[in-house]
């Protein structure tokens, strides 16, 4: 019989895995989405920038899963103050990559294209996934 601490660590492993998906994916972003010449064209410091944050963002994701993996039951758990904290920034770090989703980008660079719209929606869903395994870790952890 599953209970609901364990769905829920077994979707912070999920969410763990995934964002370490993400993070190596995140490396070979300019080449899968064909940005290498636009990046050649920035000026040094910009191109510096861009990739520096690339790393930063993989470093980031990468630590996310590591801590995930190390400390799922915990945070699942509820009663250690510490995951309960890593869970809600997580959570927090994800809620706001979400919002950003649907305020910041421009629907131009989807609307009316079949796979870019799917993509949008699929990352949206991601992003809304992990937010809310992590929040729910982090508020609503220890339901036995």
């Amino acid at each position: 019989m599953r209970t609901p601490m364990i769905e829920l660590v077994w979707l912070l492993e999920i969410a763990a895995l995934a964002q370490l998906s993400i993070a190596v994916l995140n490396l070979f972003l300019a080449r899968l989405m064909g940005w290498r010449d636009a990046i050649i064209l920035m000026p040094l410091l910009v191109r510096e920038v861009f990739h520096v944050h690339a790393w930063f963002v993989s470093i980031t994701l990468a630590l996310f899963a590591a801590m995930t993996f190390r400390f799922a039951r915990q945070m699942a758990g509820g009663g250690d103050p510490v995951c309960q904290w890593l869970a809600a920034g997580i959570g927090c770090f994800w809620l706001i990559r979400t919002i950003l989703q649907v305020t910041y980008y421009s629907s131009s660079h989807w609307r009316g294209q079949f796979g870019r719209t799917v993509a949008h929606v699929t990352l949206l869903m991601i992003y809304g996934g992990f937010s809310a395994a992590y929040l729910w870790a982090a508020f609503g952890g220890g339901i036995h």
